[in-house]
């Protein structure tokens, strides 16, 4: 069971529809969610979804809420709700994520509008002498203010500190850096009074930048970032929903799988919180067209379970192949 996320912005989302040739109008983008929520069967793989201040607003084309087609599914509605990176003063090349003013109020607002947990976005960049110890306080700071505003509203924060894969970077590198923003962020949370039993985090994997020579193999990805949770994250922390960071839908979840499939105690549920990885295959079945709606539902369906065998270190190439609903025997991967 894992996380959609779903809560590109509205320029986001125009750049991934547009690339397909497909108009980006409220409309448009309305009627994209709504295939993946209404996914026949995908409540069994999917048990959150984060939405974003455009969605929370819309109904369904039946005049449904989203958040209440979610929520009849028993799927939980989340929201986004930073506004997003913005160049950091002092520490050049460097962002911070902004949208603190105003935010106990709009956690109120969206906690009556049917959102039970929310998700902050900072973003960390490898480069030489970066990320700046600057850097790593005023988000990890940022991410911590953000927790307990969550936690006095009785929302779940989704902690998101995602050292980008941008770079020529070695893994090793990646793995430095990840412990120490991952470090920073607990010391500011603790700090916060944030109770960690009543939070997720979702971090990147630990891997080598897309521009370094030499791509690490899955089980060298697996062991360190299994090595960097077990250095930086309390085993308090109940659940680690990793994000897929530009990974390839099959990449994520062989990632994902490789890391659920070592050996050694993990005293998180290690699930997933994927964005492109999760969508990428219906969105390219779909491209705008409304009779490639079932198509695009079995891509989804497919790519949810598969990242669902993940999470039982269950999943196996063999389950990849023409995107289908899932067998009803196969629907419940388990381990071997």
């Amino acid at each position: 069971m894992g996380i959609l996320a779903a809560d590109e912005t509205v320029s986001t989302i125009t750049k991934r529809l547009t690339a397909r040739a497909i108009a980006s109008t409220a409309d448009s983008r309305r009627a994209y969610r709504e295939l993946l929520f209404t996914t026949p069967g995908i409540a069994e793989f999917i048990g959150g979804v984060i939405l974003q201040d455009e969605t929370i607003h819309q109904d369904s084309v039946a005049g449904t809420p989203l958040v209440e087609l979610l929520a009849d599914r028993g799927i939980i509605p989340g929201i986004k709700v930073d506004a997003g990176v913005r160049p950091l003063a002092g520490a050049p090349g460097e962002s911070v994520t902004e949208g603190l003013d105003g935010l106990r109020e709009r956690l109120a607002e969206y906690r009556e509008l049917g959102a039970r947990f929310a998700k902050w976005r900072a973003v960390f960049v490898i480069r030489a002498g970066l990320p700046s110890a600057t850097c790593i306080h005023a988000n990890a700071h940022a991410l911590a203010r953000y927790a307990a505003l969550c936690q006095e509203q009785g929302l779940v924060p989704i902690v998101e500190p995602e050292v980008l894969m941008d770079g020529a970077h070695a893994l090793e590198r990646c793995e430095d850096v990840t412990g120490r923003v991952l470090q920073a962020v607990f010391n500011e949370l603790f700090a916060a009074r944030v109770s960690l039993e009543g939070m997720l985090l979702k971090p990147n994997m630990v891997t080598a930048g897309q521009g370094f020579a030499r791509q690490a193999p899955v089980r060298e990805v697996a062991e360190a970032t299994l090595r960097v949770l077990t250095r930086h994250v309390p085993p308090a922390v109940p659940g680690v929903v990793f994000l897929s960071g530009g990974q390839d839908a099959v990449l994520a979840t062989t990632h994902l799988n490789a890391i659920n499939a070592l050996e050694g105690p993990k005293p998180w549920k290690l699930s997933f919180s994927f964005g492109r990885a999760l969508q990428d295959e219906a969105l390219e079945a779909w491209r705008g067209r409304s009779e490639q709606v079932p198509a695009a539902q079995r891509a989804f369906h497919h790519r949810a379970w598969c990242d669902s065998a993940a999470v039982l270190g269950a999943y196996t190439a063999d389950m990849e192949g023409e995107p289908g609903f899932a067998p009803a025997e196969e629907a419940h991967p388990t381990h071997h």
